[in-house]
């Protein structure tokens, strides 16, 4: 009887819980991907991260012209998001640290903030911008649409009317933009924190932002696990999960714990299995929701086709 119950409640909240499982270790191994590109192509650093994010390009490319399914596209979408953020942004900003001779931040004779960060912090205001285009569009981006609601615009930015013919979603953009522009929200509000001059990694503002993150994560959670949509929830998990991951950076800033990610050759064997986590989670997850659209394809059709009723091909 119990293990009945517990398979129902995986099964009712299966697809929220896999799809955040899913996108949460996309951000270790972001991070130890960037850390491999540093240590290990040190003479070719930027060719390979040309690479990585060549890779991410195309997958959204991918995404966007084959005939794929919902869930497909959207997967394409956020792991493209994630390697061309990796091999694109944030080694742009490597670059122009190095360039410029940039210091990195020290605190008690150890790097607490990289060059590539400090630098990172000058695109503020591009950002703004980013956002303000987001706030005065047409969205169905809970977040947006909650301030157009209440800024009076929302009725304005609504401008298809219900006779015209809605334009297919492009589901591997939104998840690439949705991946690229939480991840460099979140970066610029956890390195502003971090400023001595504005806040620092222990006052009360951090901690604010710390844990108003997990709880933050924690309501979007329980939204997240009744979603039955297989391409929904994963979109809907990648803000959940950004935010959240808020947590867990001020936590490892904070020394409470050690981030394997960031040392990957110390923990080979830990980043493999996250690394072997996540393909294996991809791949059930894509056969779950295959498996799951066809099951209802074949429901919708049972209820359609009356018994004895032939089936048009």
């Amino acid at each position: 009887m119990k293990f009945g119950r517990l398979r129902g409640i995986v099964k009712h909240y299966g697809t929220g819980m896999l799809a955040f499982v899913i996108v949460l270790l996309m951000m270790p191994l972001g991070h130890t991907l960037m850390v491999l590109l540093e240590n290990g192509f040190s003479a070719e650093v930027f060719t390979s991260a040309i690479i990585v994010g060549a890779i991410g390009s195309a997958m959204l490319w991918w995404g966007v012209v084959r005939p794929l399914r919902d869930l497909y596209a959207t997967l394409l979408g956020a792991i493209g998001g994630v390697l061309v953020w990796t091999g694109w942004v944030e080694f742009s900003f490597v670059w122009v640290a190095r360039k410029l001779n940039v210091a990195p931040q020290m605190v008690d004779g150890e790097v607490a903030t990289k060059p590539e960060y400090l630098v990172m912090v000058s695109s503020l205001g591009l950002l703004g911008c980013m956002l303000l285009m987001f706030l005065f569009t047409q969205t169905r981006c809970t977040f947006f649409v909650w301030f157009q609601k209440r800024m009076g615009t929302r009725n304005a930015l609504t401008l298809t009317s219900p006779s015209e013919k809605a334009l297919p979603r492009p589901l591997a953009v939104i998840a690439f933009l949705e991946m690229v522009m939480i991840i460099w929200t979140f970066y610029l509000v956890l390195l502003l924190c971090y400023d001595e001059a504005i806040a620092g990694d222990r006052h009360p503002i951090t901690w604010v932002v710390a844990f108003g993150s997990l709880f933050w994560s924690i309501h979007l959670i329980i939204k997240l696990v009744r979603i039955k949509a297989f391409d929904h929830a994963v979109r809907y998990a990648i803000p959940t999960v950004v935010i959240f991951w808020n947590f867990v950076e001020v936590m490892g800033r904070w020394g409470l714990f050690k981030e394997i990610w960031v040392h990957p050759a110390e923990h080979w064997l830990e980043n493999s299995l996250l690394l072997g986590l996540l393909i294996f989670f991809v791949i059930y997850f894509m056969y779950t929701g295959r498996k799951d659209r066809q099951r209802r394809s074949r429901h919708l059709l049972s209820t359609v086709v009356q018994p004895g009723q032939p089936i048009a091909q």
